[in-house]
């Protein structure tokens, strides 16, 4: 049967734990500040645990009891006198004179800093927990950036907001999460009309040049602004009449970790609510500290793990990709071609066909995917295959890329875009139509004039939204004229100090050798731009198609 001594035990082994955990605690505390704490009771805890340990191990009875005696005495003889140190202290050292150093640094948030009862340390700590599940997701950025932009929204009581991220290779800030009312403070392009879909949509997948506007200028200087009168500051264009489009007041902040920054956190109230005070200032300053950390190191696991995967489909993708471009190019009566395509660690976005389709009708295609592997070579033979179908018709070339857009855009499960350059030539007339997608830009070279210009504008890529409209434009050519079709990886390809080839740099190329053959000054601008970026790693894709009407 068994006795009281039996279940002593129990407790001993109880006690050996907590003092075990008491002592590592002092050992971290002690390499912080050994002032803080007195080695006397550290000694106290392993006595308890030493005599606790023999009392277990030892059989006989009394000799437990001993032991146990003895650890209890020698405690007491170890904290008694800390017990008078302690009442030394409080009488010799008053708590208003302790010197700083005795003070443990708290970090505390102001009452006037806390927004309906709710603490901004609280939200901050919301932030850091979506940004460690975000790491195990494939969109885990973008659902922070998200889950952030509501967080400011709803704790500053905006009436919308937006995030902004810097891309280091291209020098720009792009829209990355955007929710609610946001009047842009930008001036919108020609071509959106002033409807609340349209301006939204076009803000979602905006991106401007850093300095380019209100969010470039502080992306690029990294001071915070309060904007509370719109109309009297130079930098806010305003685009009314329209009440949705009428600017209020603005907060925008930037994002910023070991003094770079990598975006602005912006938020927008109405012209007919109240402005946004220095108190909201302050608040949404605290807020976007919290953010940019949990970002940041979302952005960095999210690129190593890129990095990896790019890695492994590198290889499938870059057989995958050689069976979409033509191995040679047709040889077509009263033109001469020329192409120059080079790809970026081996995955490739950009996608270039030539189709003799009819006798009136030879379609040339070039097409730069957003991203990288195997979801943007997926786009790439949707795009491929769609078209393939329907350049044959008697469709222009907006109605073509219109469809286009329609069969991308409608699949809801695919996040990634297309920008894309449709040029039909009639050889009966000699004209070209043409009609462009996102930015990938067209190149016209007048033999008669000698110049050389850009022909068309950006306008949504495919995939964004299926209701877009494309524009025909037209053009008579003549013997000698040269049309060019690229990417912008080409006239982005930057040499070892980070500067960019440029379009100026292409053009000047096409108007010194336009007497050449088109596969001659193609291979003009491979050279170019090998020698322009030397060693430099590159990480866009450079694609080229060069048409000369002979």
């Amino acid at each position: 049967m068994l006795s009281l001594v039996d279940f002593a035990i129990f407790p001993l082994i109880a006690s050996c734990v907590v003092s075990l955990f008491i002592i590592v605690q002092l050992i971290i505390a002690l390499k912080r500040n050994p002032k803080k704490v007195s080695v006397a009771f550290l000694i106290a805890m392993v006595l308890i645990i030493v005599g606790a340990v023999l009392s277990v191990v030892i059989q006989d009875e009394d000799l437990q009891l001993f032991i146990l005696t003895v650890t209890v005495l020698a405690d007491t003889v170890l904290l008694i006198p800390q017990a008078f140190k302690l009442k030394k202290k409080e009488e010799i050292i008053p708590e208003e004179v302790i010197e700083p150093e005795e003070k443990e640094e708290v970090f505390t948030i102001p009452d006037n800093y806390l927004k309906d009862g709710v603490a901004i340390a609280d939200t901050g700590k919301e932030f850091v927990f979506h940004a460690a599940e975000s790491f195990s997701e494939e969109s885990g950025l973008s659902r922070l950036l998200d889950f952030i932009n509501a967080s400011l929204i709803r704790e500053i009581k905006a009436d919308g907001g937006a995030i902004l991220l810097v891309d280091d290779f291209e020098d720009v800030i792009a829209v990355k999460s955007f929710s609610g009312d946001f009047p842009p403070p930008y001036k919108l392009p020609e071509d959106v009309p002033h409807k609340i879909v349209r301006v939204e949509t076009s803000f979602r997948f905006a991106q401007f040049g850093l300095g380019e506007n209100i969010f470039g200028e502080i992306a690029r200087s990294g001071k915070p602004e309060l904007i509370t009168d719109p109309l009297s500051d130079s930098r806010i264009y305003q685009n009314e009449p329209e009440d949705f489009l009428k600017c209020g007041s603005y907060i925008i902040i930037p994002l910023t970790i070991h003094d770079t920054v990598i975006g602005v956190a912006a938020l927008a109230r109405r012209f007919d609510t109240a402005v946004f005070n220095e108190d909201d200032f302050t608040a949404a300053k605290i807020l976007t500290d919290f953010a940019c950390a949990s970002i940041k190191n979302v952005y960095s696991f999210q690129e190593i793990v890129e990095h990896s995967d790019l890695t492994k489909e590198a290889e499938m993708a870059g057989k995958i990709q050689l069976t979409l471009h033509p191995k040679l190019l047709p040889s077509i009566p009263g033109l001469s071609l020329g192409s120059y395509f080079n790809t970026s660690e081996g995955v490739c976005g950009d996608y270039y066909d030539v189709l003799p389709s009819r006798k009136d009708r030879i379609s040339f295609i070039l097409a730069d995917v957003a991203g990288k592997g195997m979801n943007s070579l997926v786009i790439m033979v949707m795009i491929r295959a769609i078209l393939r179908l329907i350049v044959n018709t008697k469709q222009s070339a907006a109605t073509i890329i219109s469809w286009a857009n329609r069969g991308i855009a409608i699949e809801n499960n695919i996040d990634h875009f297309a920008s894309l350059a449709l040029i039909n030539y009639d050889s009966t007339t000699n004209t070209i139509q043409y009609a462009t997608a996102g930015s990938t830009p067209i190149l016209y070279y007048n033999k008669a004039t000698g110049d050389c210009e850009k022909i068309t504008s950006a306008s949504d890529p495919i995939g964004v939204e299926k209701t877009t409209e494309y524009t025909d434009k037209e053009l008579k050519v003549n013997p000698g004229d040269i049309i060019a079709m690229y990417s912008d990886g080409l006239v982005e390809a930057v040499d070892s100090r980070g500067k960019q080839y440029s379009v100026d740099s292409l053009m000047k190329i096409i108007i010194e050798n336009n007497e050449l053959s088109s596969k001659e000054i193609a291979s003009l601008v491979k050279a170019d731009v090998k020698n322009f970026t030397g060693s430099a790693h590159q990480h866009d894709d450079q694609t080229l198609l060069v048409i000369k009407i002979q």
